[in-house]
Order: structure tokens, then sequence, then C-alpha cells
């Protein structure tokens, strides 16, 4: 750039003396645009992308001045983020890169250079989502065979990710093994202060806060450390690699206001499951979350990014902490460069970003407030997340939820079921309802946190010491988010005894918490079913939706470390920790729950002991050379190399016979009801991650291909092939289509034709896949109505990608997730709000009538849209509708049938 957008461009002084270039926010605030004082710090992170990639095109004068000129409650404009990078994990990433190999053979097919579809900003992919617990932490070498079965299991996708890394530039891969995404990214990636040569003839260094955006929607967990960044679908995503900005609405920023401690004994999971629990409940789904407060001064990083991690279980863009003291001693300790620390200190001082004591608070569109004192210790489940459970309630909480209504709180026994109790075979004990058979100190939230993860260590050494042993029907497990764990669990002289209570390392990934759990054993899945069981896991995770964790796991609770081991030791859910011991001693003297509970002077004693940055240094040195990976045979090609056999990566269909014009918007008529949903329909129940079965289309599928249901892995590990899954959209095992009553799991009612009659003469159930491809086959638009935050949970492109090649051209819902609403538009999907007060049941629709949605290549954000419905006795039926189109940008992907659409054809235009 040879230009000063609005004369900002300066120089600070660097540690060593030398001089770095600034992009400063106060000539803003000089000019009369701005008091920076009063704005989110998190805003002025977003003022500073835009000013220092100010370019009249991509971002303009008025970008600029809409974000300068943010107030707490003006109405919301449009702006762009260009982020400094991009993260994939494994399981999102695959997608993303198959997606990059296939724009190159349609820039060819377009007539342009393959080379034009490549990443422009830094990426990179770690490896964490593929590994999974066929071996439990009952086996001391766990770790080794578990690895060994992951690249077994995965040579295929690791080929192609391979060729990635060898063949895009801007690219690069951590191998199987080395940690979970946003722990590395904690750890080691992000710099906090990014930095980077000018493409000039001086070419000074350019300092910029850092910030990204990921495929994985915990991506939000890097807020703790000061880095503004989100997730977003893989199809957002890889249009920032090829270029393009983030374009979202100015958002709301809610502040949040810590005050006082934790108490002794309460943990910073608990802290963070009364902070989604208060955030869900104040509803900030688009929102910026940013924290603030004297509470801070002693909130360690590690705790910030607990926070931090479960956004978008709160609901928000991301939930943001100001870089302070706190960050840099997390960047020493961590083993980062002492003259960069520095150097962050100088940027982020020079530029106003940098929280004291006494920086002033700035203004927010709302403000909530906690004193850690209050916080409880406590669980969430047995459903979602924000369903906070004290501690000591939770027996109560359990047993009612028994017989509960069948919902997000209830399991609907009746009273003679709530006895079941089977004999297991081959064992001499029985199973019941709430008896935990899955326990998991698993997941990226808490395993980037000594206090916790040392905790459960303490916790374990003093069982141990009490001659307290693990009940035999739960499979524990510990995947640590880092190395380093491991390496202070030997300095502490903790791993030997967690290994005594099965909780030996199986893994450096996301296993549990994405539903990677393995299997159970036989006759603990036979005792499950014979007596119809509501069996428990608890996981240290920060996701539990039904059918996530495992199939047959109805109530999975998130927990603190420490008490996974101790329900772990208890192996029920159904006990009263503070009034029922917790097991007895080697002399049968009863053991409660407090007599081995670590005091938080022996947790920070053990922390000082123990953790130190040659540790961080030594892990990391080494994290992208692992001998199998680098073993792995590769090809130099611009473009890769289909292979037609290959049931893990698939040439996707999305740019088949793609012009380089869009056609024009027309109206969508005579459209089917593929699926009608409640409430809280979540990604995973809409594209599944874990396992499934031979019966389902996508089994099915895979043994037509000579592949044995051994083989068939997971839908996350099937990404990169789309005939797999669109087999399992809307395929999990827990999904209930009200238009198939009495039926759970991928199934529908093919109505026929659009007059109202399928080819037998009346309406049949069959999976959610065959009726589509029926409709598909005779050319009828699709259309999914829901009810409210439709889409939430992870940040997962297929929930989108899947409903479009199953032929959806619309979904209704009462409200949509972000980041799945924004999927939907990227893959040309049109999303579109009832009218408040409205849904399917208020107005009627039952999921029999034919829709007719009369939009047009004339539409505005967020218009208004009369649909109608007729029914099959031909009355029709005509209701309201917001188009959730929020953005002109919005406007031109939908136009262009999706992101990567519109910027291939950008780049074939651009070319030519």
């Amino acid at each position: 750039m040879t230009t000063s957008p609005f004369d900002s461009r300066d120089h600070f002084a660097l540690a060593d003396g030398s001089k770095g270039v600034i992009y400063r926010l106060q000539v803003l605030e000089d000019q009369g645009m701005t008091e920076l004082a009063k704005l989110p710090v998190s805003i002025r992170v977003l003022l500073e992308a835009a000013l220092r990639n100010h370019d009249g095109f991509l971002v303009t004068d008025e970008n600029v001045a809409t974000i300068a000129g943010w107030q707490p409650h003006a109405e919301r404009s449009e702006i762009p983020f260009i982020p400094a990078r991009v993260i994939l994990q494994d399981f999102t990433g695959v997608p993303a890169v198959v997606d990059i190999a296939a724009c190159r053979n349609a820039m060819v097919e377009l007539g342009g250079d393959p080379k034009l579809a490549n990443p422009l900003v830094n990426v990179d992919l770690v490896i964490d989502h593929s590994v999974q617990v066929d071996v439990s932490g009952r086996t001391t070498d766990a770790l080794l065979k578990n690895l060994d079965i992951e690249y077994h299991r995965n040579a295929e996708r690791y080929e192609f990710l391979k060729w990635g890394q060898r063949n895009l530039a801007n690219f690069r891969a951590v191998p199987p093994g080395r940690g979970i995404v946003h722990q590395i990214n904690l750890e080691w990636i992000a710099d906090v202060a990014f930095h980077k040569a000018e493409r000039t003839a001086t070419g000074e260094q350019v300092y910029y806060p850092d910030s990204l955006v990921g495929t994985d929607s915990h991506t939000t967990m890097i807020n703790g450390l000061g880095v503004l960044g989100w997730g977003v679908g893989g199809i957002e995503a890889e249009a920032v690699m090829l270029g393009q900005p983030v374009y979202m609405l100015a958002p709301d920023v809610i502040g949040f206001k810590l005050t006082g401690k934790l108490r002794a004994g309460v943990t910073a999971t608990d802290m963070t499951l009364r902070i989604v629990e208060m955030l869900r409940k104040q509803g900030v789904v688009d929102k910026f979350v940013e924290f603030f407060g004297e509470g801070l001064d002693s909130l360690p990083l590690a705790d910030r990014a607990t926070i931090a991690n479960m956004a978008p279980e709160y609901g928000a863009t991301c939930g943001f902490f100001p870089v302070d003291d706190q960050t840099l001693a997390y960047l020493r300790l961590s083993g980062r460069d002492e003259v960069h620390v520095r150097n962050v200190e100088a940027y982020f001082k020079a530029q106003g970003l940098f929280r004291t004591t006494h920086t002033p608070d700035p203004v927010f569109t709302d403000t909530l407030t906690l004193e850690l004192g209050t916080v409880d210790p406590a669980l969430a489940g047995p459903k979602r997340p924000q369903d906070r459970v004290t501690l000591t309630n939770m027996k109560a909480h359990f047993r009612s939820s028994l017989h509960a209504p069948l919902g997000f709180a209830g399991h609907g026994l009746a009273i003679d079921e709530l006895a079941n109790r089977v004999l297991v075979a081959g064992h001499d004990y029985r199973l019941g309802h709430g008896d935990v058979v899955i326990a998991a100190i698993t997941s990226c939230t808490n395993t980037s946190n000594p206090a916790v993860m040392l905790a459960a260590g303490l916790l374990a050494r003093n069982a141990v010491a009490k001659g307290l042993t693990t009940k035999p029907w739960v499979k524990t497990s510990l995947a640590p988010g880092s190395r380093v764990v491991t390496e202070y669990y030997d300095k502490a002289g903790l791993s030997g005894d967690l290994a005594k209570l099965g909780f030996a390392t199986v893994g450096y990934g996301c296993t549990t918490c994405i539903g990677n759990s393995g299997p159970l054993d036989d006759e603990i899945e036979t005792a499950i079913d014979s007596g119809k069981l509501v069996v428990g896991a608890v996981l240290s995770g920060n996701r539990n939706f039904e059918g996530r964790v495992h199939a047959k796991v109805k109530a999975a609770y998130l927990a603190s470390p420490p008490l996974v081991v101790a329900y772990a030791i208890v192996g029920t859910l159904d006990i009263d920790f503070e009034k029922e011991p917790i097991g007895h001693d080697l002399r049968g003297k009863d053991v409660f729950l407090r007599d081995i509970w670590p005091s938080n002077d022996e947790i920070q004693a053990t922390i000082a002991s123990s953790i130190d940055a040659a540790m961080f240094r030594a892990r990391y040195a080494d994290v992208t050379n692992e001998p199998r990976w680098d073993a792995i045979p590769v090809a130099n090609s611009d473009l890769y190399a289909w292979n037609p056999d290959s049931t893990y990566i698939q040439q996707p269909p999305f740019f088949k016979g793609m012009s380089k014009e869009a056609s024009p918007i027309r109206s969508i008529t005579g459209a089917r009801v593929l699926l009608q949903l409640g409430d809280s329909v979540t990604t995973d129940h809409i594209s599944p991650a874990g396992d499934f079965s031979a019966k389902s289309p996508a089994g099915q599928y895979l043994i037509s291909k000579g592949v044995e249901k051994a083989a068939f892995n997971s839908y996350g590990s099937r990404r990169g092939n789309h005939e797999v899954m669109m087999r399992g959209t809307f395929a999990n095992v827990r999904i209930r289509n009200q238009i198939a009553p009495g039926t759970e799991g991928g199934y529908t009612k093919y109505f026929g034709s659009a007059t109202g009659s399928s080819e037998s003469g009346a309406s049949e159930v069959t999976s959610v896949y065959d009726a589509a491809m029926r409709y598909v086959d005779a050319g009828i638009p699709l259309v999914v109505l829901a009810g409210e935050q439709y889409g939430t949970g992870s940040s997962r492109d297929w929930a989108a990608k899947g409903t479009m090649l199953l032929g959806v051209k619309v979904v209704i819902a009462k409200s949509f997730e972000r980041i799945h609403r924004s999927n939907l538009v990227g893959m040309g999907v049109l999303p579109l709000d009832f009218e408040p007060g409205q849904g399917a049941s208020e107005l009627g629709l039952d999921g029999t009538e034919v829709f007719d949605i009369p939009i047009t290549d004339d539409v505005t954000p967020r218009q208004k849209l009369v649909v109608t419905a007729t029914k099959a006795d031909g009355t029709k039926l005509e209701f309201t509708t917001t188009v959730r189109l929020d953005t002109p940008v919005d406007v031109g992907y939908y136009r262009n049938g999706g992101i990567l659409h519109t910027v291939l054809r950008n780049l074939a235009r651009a070319q030519s």
C-alpha cells in the first residue's frame, strides 16, 4: 500500500529500539469520527482492520466511518472484516481443501489459471478430530494404539491433506497426535500482535492485532488471549482464503462485568457454565460479548480461554477479553520469544488497546454482571450446555428428568420403567438408569486449563491413596489438548495415579466431545438396549447434544475434569456428593468427595512447581514433524488427481455446469416439505459427526463400495465425500421429523407430486435421503420448516451443503443461529424467518402443504415476503416472512448460487 488511509500510517518504538509501522486509531478521533475510549475494544479491533485495509474497493471510506461511528443502540449497517489468517481442523478442513481443489478444476473449465484458486492469507490446519477412543484409558498404551488405528483408518484423507500442504501456498498442516486445534492456536500459533513486511520498497514491518476466522465454532477460544476471532462455516472460510472479506452487520456488544474471585473448590468450569446460562437467558446470538471489570485483574488466561471457548454455547459470535498483563504473562509462560512479548505490549499500548485496572469502561449495548464469589460447583445437561445444574441439586434433577416429558430436560420414562436394571452378560453387576458408562476428560474447553487438569490429577492421587477405584462399567479416557499436559502431569507425579483409575492418555485430540468416544463393550450396549436404559456420560467438554457423545447415551453432562474423575469412581449420576460417600477406604470407612478434593493452595502450588516455559518450547519445537505423517507420499500437481474409487475424497458437484454469468433469481414454486422440526435443532441433528449403522443410507452406500462396517469410520471423517455426507444429512438418530410421527432418526413422508399424491396413491414413510432423491428426480423443490434457534452448535458447513444437495431450496424457521444462516446463504439456500409469534404449528401447517415462495431478482436485504401454502383440499394459507439475506453481499451470494460461485466468477472475469 503506497497511500496512507486517513493519514493514519505512523511509526512506534519496538523493543529493540527500531520502528514498526502502525495505523493509528487516534487519527480518527482527532478527525472527530469517534471517541475511542467509549468504543468496546472488540469494535476498535474491527476498526483497525478496516483502517489498515482501506483501499476504496473492498474497504471504503464509508466502511471506516461506519465502524468508527459505532453506537450502542444504532441501526446496524454492513461492514467488511479482513482477518489476518484462517485456522482449520481436519473434519471441517478436509471439505475446505476439497472445495479449493474443486475450484481449481472449475477454474480450468472456465478457461482460467487453477493457481488463482489458492489461499491468499496464512492458513493453519491442525489434524485433531480424527482420533477415536477405540482403546480406552484403562490400557496404558492406548495413546499409541489409537494413533496407529487413526493413521490406518484415515490414510486417504491424510494423503489428500499432504497434497494440500505440498501444492497450496500459505498453507501449513499440523500432523495428528499433536493436540487440539484451539489449544495449539492458544499455545503456539497466535501472535497477538501480527506483523509482516509491507509490499513497498522499504519493506517496513507493519504491526496489527492478530485476528482470524476458523472452521470450528470453538475458534472463539482464542478471544481469551485478546485475539479477535470466531467460527464460520467452511464455505465462508474458503472465501476468506480466496481474498474475500467477511461481510457482517456491525454487531451489538454486550458487556459482561466480572467482579470478585471464585471461592475455594469452585473451578473455571463452574464459572463458565454459569456464564453460559446467564448469556443464553440474555440472548446474545449474532452479538459480541466483551468482558470487563476488576475481576479480570486476577483471572488467569486459561480461565479466560475456558469462558471464550464456550461462546457458541451461549450463542455469541465471540466472547472477547482485551489484551492486558495477564495476556503477557501467558505469552511468557507458553514460551514465546521475550522480544516479541515486549513488542506486543508496545504495540497495544501505542494503539490504545491495552487494558489496565484504570482503563475506563467502554459503553456497551447492554451489560451483565457476575460476582464470581456467588458461583457454585455445577454440571450442565442432560442434553444442552446451557442447562446448568448445581452439584448439590444433581441427584434430584436427574431423578426428575427420567419421568419428565420427553424434551431437553426430560426422558419421558413411564413410572413402571424407572426401576429397570439389567444384568450385564459375563459380569457380576447390573446396569440401571443413570449409571455412567462414559467418563471423559476431553475437549478444548478445559484441557487448556492447568488448574482444572491438575485438580483432576490431584483428586486421582488422593482417591488412589484412599484405595478407591473406578467402576468397571465406565469407559474412561484422558485426551489432553496439548502434549504439554503430559509434561506437567509427569513432573507433578500424577500420570500414574490417573492411569490407575483408567485415565491413561488415549490421544491428543478432540475425542468424546465431538462424538469420537469409540464403541462401548457389546454387552454394555446390549444391556442398555434390553433395559431401555437412560445411561449417562460425564465429560469435560462443551457439547452434549442428543446423540453426539454416543448413540446409546441419552443423559450427557458437562463437568469439570475433577468431577469427571469423581463420577467415574462412583459410577452413577444418582448421587448427592454432599450427603453420600463416593466410596470406602481400605479400612471400610466412608470417603466423601470433600475428603479427596484438592485445596486451591495445593493446586496453585502444583502449577508453580510443575509448569514452565521450557515445556512449551520443547513440545512445539517438533510440532509439525511426525514420522508417519512425513512418510506419506505426495505428488507435486496444481490439480488433485481425483480417485473415483475413493470412499473418502470425491470431487463435489457444486460447480457442475457452472457458467461465467449468474442466472437471475426466480420464484420457488410447487415446493414440498422434507422435514418439519421443532426448536433448537442443532447442526449435529442436521449433519451428524459420529458413527452410523450399516442400515442407514450412508452405510448402504459404503457397503455397495465394498467397505465393511468395521471400516465405516465416522461421518466427520467422511466429509470429503459428498455421497456419504448427503446421505447422512438429517440422519441423526435423535432427530424427530414431525411429518413422520412415531419415528426417530432420518425419516420423512414422501408425498409424491406437487398435487399431493405419491405414486402409490398415499404418502409413505421412507428415509430422508431416499425421499429427497425422488423429489429431485421429479424436479420438485423442497422446504424445511423449523422452530427457534435452528442450526445451533458447531459451525458445520456440511449441514448447509447436505441440505442443498438434497434439493432443499428454502428453510423457514422461527430463528436461525448465526453461522448456520450464513452457511445456508453460502450454499444458495434461502433462509426465511416466520413473523414473531408465528411458526408452523401456530399457523396450522402440518407439512403436507405445497409452498410457493415469490422471491425475485430485485430482492433486498431483510425484505418481507408473503409465502403461500396450499393444502391438499386446495385451501390456501398466506403468511409473511422475513428474507434472511441480511446484507447486499448476501443477496449477491444467493444470486450466484453461493459464496464460492461468486468468487470463482469474479476470478474468471478478472483474468479475462
